[in-house]
C-alpha cells in the first residue's frame, strides 16, 4: 500500500516493457543458507522444513505504541507478521527499536518480515527514497538484525517504484540494493517488491525475476506482488502465478485486500490459489488505515475483539489463515494432523456443452474431515476449487480435450495423492460469439481522464476465444497507457485486442481492460462508440 495507506491511482506509464542493462553489483562470495532460504520455487527453514507464510501486515512506523497488535495476530493464528518500518521518510525506527520489533515477532511465535516503506511510489510520489537508499537503511540497522536470519525476512523497499520510467529501473535498481546488502555481511533472505506499485501490471518484475534472482551471490532471494485491482479476474491472478511456477522462482502474495479504489480485486480466487499452490500470502493491513481505505482494516481500533468483514474473510473465511496457517518449525509448530486424505475417484463427466462440464467423484475420507476438492486439468492447472465431491466448470474452450483429476484436502492443510485421471472433450461451438462493452470513466481531470473498467462481456451461448473494441477519441486526445488490452490507434479510432490471458470467455463471461490519456485544457469531452466485434 502506499505510504499513509493512500490508495494507489493508476497513473499509467506508456506499456512498453523495456529490457534493461542491470546494473553491476558487488560480487560478495555466496553463503551457506542458515535460517530462512530458498531452494527452488520454495521457502524453507534453517532445518529444512517447508514454510508457507500466513499472515498481515502491521503499521508500527505510525503507530509504535501499538505493540499488543503482534500478540493479537497470533492469537488469531497467523505465523507471519509483515511490519512497516522507515529509515526516515517518517520518524525512523533505529536499532533498538528494530530490536524491539524482532523480539516481540520471536516471543509471540511469528516468522518476522520487515519492510521498509520510505521506497513507495519512487519516481511517481514526491519524498520517496531509493532502493540505494533502502539498502543504507538496512546496514544502519544490521545489528539489531544479525544473528536473526531463522526469525527475520528483509522486506529490501515496499511498492519500490510507481508508474513512471526511473534510471535505473526496477531490475537494475532491485540487484544493486541485493548486492550492497550481500557485501555488507547480510545472510537473511530477501524479499523484494514489484514495481507499478507493487502490482508489476506491466509485467516487468515477471519479466525480469530470473535475472535479478541470478545476481544474488546467496541465490536466496523472494518475489513479492501486491494484488489489489490490477488482479480482479481468476485469469489474471492464475496467469501471473503460473509465471512464477514455470520459471521455478519464489513469490509470495505480500499485500492483497478484498476491495480497493482502484477495482475488486478477486480475493477468492487468491486464497484459493495461494492454498492449492502452496505459497504464501500477507493482507493488508490489521489496523490503522486512513486515506479513504478504512475499509481495509481488519479490526476496528486495534481490537482483536472487533474483526471487520474482511478481517473475518481473511482470518477465518475459507481458505484463511485460521484454515491454513502452519507454526514456524523454529518455534516447535508441526501440523496438528499429519495424516492426508485418501485418494478420492477419478472424475467422471457428464453434460458436457462447447464451454463446460460437470464433474463426479467418489469422496475422500479423513479423520478431521475433507475441506475442499481442487481439480486440475494434467498437468498442473487448477480449474476449480470445490467443498463437495462434484463441481460445474465453465470457461472451458469448444472441441478441446481435457484430461482432468482430483486432490482433496483437509482441515490441517494436508492434501491427497491425486485421484486417476479422466479424459472427455467438449462440444463444437461458436468460437465468435456476440459482445457487449460498457465503458466506465473512472477519473478524470483539466488535462486527462482514466476510463476504467471497460467491460467486455460475451452474449453469446457459448465460448468465445478473443475478442475486438473499437471506440473514437475526441480531437486532440492523445493515450498515455493503457492496461489488460493491445491498443492500437488511427487517427482518433483506437483498436482493443485481447491479451493471451484475458480472451477466453464463457457464456456471460466478462473481463476488462483500460486505458489514460490526455486533452486539451479546458476540455471536458471523453472517448465514445463503444463498440465490441461480433
Amino acid at each position: 500500500m502506499r505510504s499513509l495507506f493512500t490508495a494507489p491511482a493508476l497513473l499509467l506509464a506508456p506499456a512498453l516493457i523495456l529490457v534493461l542493462a542491470l546494473l553491476t553489483v558487488p560480487a560478495g562470495a555466496a553463503h551457506a543458507a542458515t535460517g530462512i532460504h530458498v531452494s527452488g520455487a520454495k521457502i524453507l527453514e534453517g532445518g529444512g522444513q517447508e514454510f508457507v507464510m500466513r499472515g498481515t501486515s502491521h503499521a508500527h512506523t505510525w503507530y509504535p505504541g501499538r505493540t499488543k497488535a503482534f500478540a493479537d495476530i497470533k492469537s488469531l493464528k497467523a505465523n507471519t507478521v509483515r511490519v512497516v518500518l522507515s529509515g526516515g521518510r517518517w520518524s525512523p525506527n533505529g536499532v533498538s527499536d528494530v530490536a524491539g520489533v524482532v523480539s516481540l515477532c520471536k516471543q509471540n511465535k511469528l516468522i518476522c518480515v520487515l519492510e521498509n516503506h520510505d521506497t513507495t511510489g519512487y519516481g511517481e510520489q514526491s519524498g520517496a527514497y531509493t532502493l540505494d537508499q533502502a539498502a543504507d537503511y538496512w546496514i544502519s540497522v544490521k545489528s539489531a538484525l544479525a544473528g536473526q536470519e531463522d526469525y527475520v525476512v528483509v522486506n529490501l523497499g515496499n511498492e519500490p517504484f510507481g508508474n513512471n520510467a526511473t534510471t535505473p529501473g526496477w531490475a537494475a535498481a532491485t540487484s544493486a540494493a541485493i548486492g550492497k546488502l550481500r557485501a555488507n555481511g547480510f545472510d537473511h533472505a530477501l524479499m523484494v517488491d514489484a514495481p507499478n506499485w507493487g502490482q508489476d501490471w506491466l509485467g516487468t518484475m515477471r519479466a525480469g525475476a530470473r535475472a535479478v534472482f541470478d545476481s544474488d551471490p546467496d541465490k536466496n532471494t523472494i518475489f513479492s506482488v501486491h494484488m489489489y485491482g490490477v488482479y480482479d479476474t481468476a485469469a489474471e491472478i492464475t496467469s501471473y502465478l503460473d509465471a512464477f511456477k514455470t520459471a521455478g522462482l519464489p513469490l509470495v502474495i505480500g499485500e492483497f485486500g478484498f476491495d480497493h479504489s482502484d477495482g475488486d480485486p478477486d480475493e477468492d480466487t487468491i486464497m484459493a490459489q495461494a492454498v492449492a499452490r502452496g505459497i504464501g500470502y500477507l493482507g493488508w493491513s490489521w489496523s490503522g488505515n486512513g486515506g479513504g481505505v478504512e475499509y481495509l482494516d481488519q479490526v476496528t481500533g486495534f481490537d482483536v475483539t472487533k474483526l471487520t468483514p474482511w478481517g473475518q474473510r481473511l482470518f477465518n473465511g475459507a481458505n484463511g489463515i485460521a484454515a491454513t496457517a502452519r507454526e514456524a518449525a523454529i518455534y516447535g509448530g508441526t501440523p496438528t494432523d499429519p495424516t492426508p486424505p485418501s485418494q478420492p475417484g477419478a472424475p467422471a463427466a457428464s453434460a458436457v456443452t462447447a464451454s463446460g462440464a460437470t464433474l463426479t467423484w467418489a469422496a475422500s475420507t479423513d479423520n478431521v474431515g475433507v475441506t475442499a476438492y481442487d481439480v486440475y486439468r494434467a498437468p498442473d492447472t487448477l480449474l476449480g476449487t470445490t467443498a463437495v465431491n462434484s463441481i460445474a466448470l465453465t470457461g472451458l474452450s469448444p472441441a478441446t480435450g481435457y484430461q482432468v483429476y482430483v486432490r482433496a484436502r483437509d482441515a490441517a492443510g494436508n492434501r491427497s495423492a491425486p485421484s486417476a485421471q479422466a479424459s472427455f472433450t467438449t462440444l463444437p461451438g461458436d468460437t465468435g460469439g456476440g459482445c457487449s462493452v460498457t465503458a466506465t470513466t473512472q477519473s478524470q481531470w483539466g488535462g486527462g481522464y482514466v476510463v476504467q473498467p471497460v467491460t467486455v462481456t460475451n452474449t453469446s451461448g457459448s465460448a468465445r476465444t478473443g475478442w475486438t473494441v473499437t471506440f473514437t477519441l475526441p480531437a486532440g486526445h492523445t493515450g498515455t497507457g493503457h492496461w489488460n488490452a493491445a491498443l492500437t490507434v488511427s487517427g482518433q479510432t483506437v483498436t482493443a485486442e485481447n491479451l493471451g490471458y484475458n480472451g477466453t470467455l464463457g457464456p456471460n463471461g466478462s473481463t476488462g481492460f483500460g486505458f489514460q490519456a490526455s486533452r486539451p485544457a479546458g476540455q471536458s469531452s471523453l472517448p465514445s462508440g463503444f463498440t465490441c466485434a461480433n
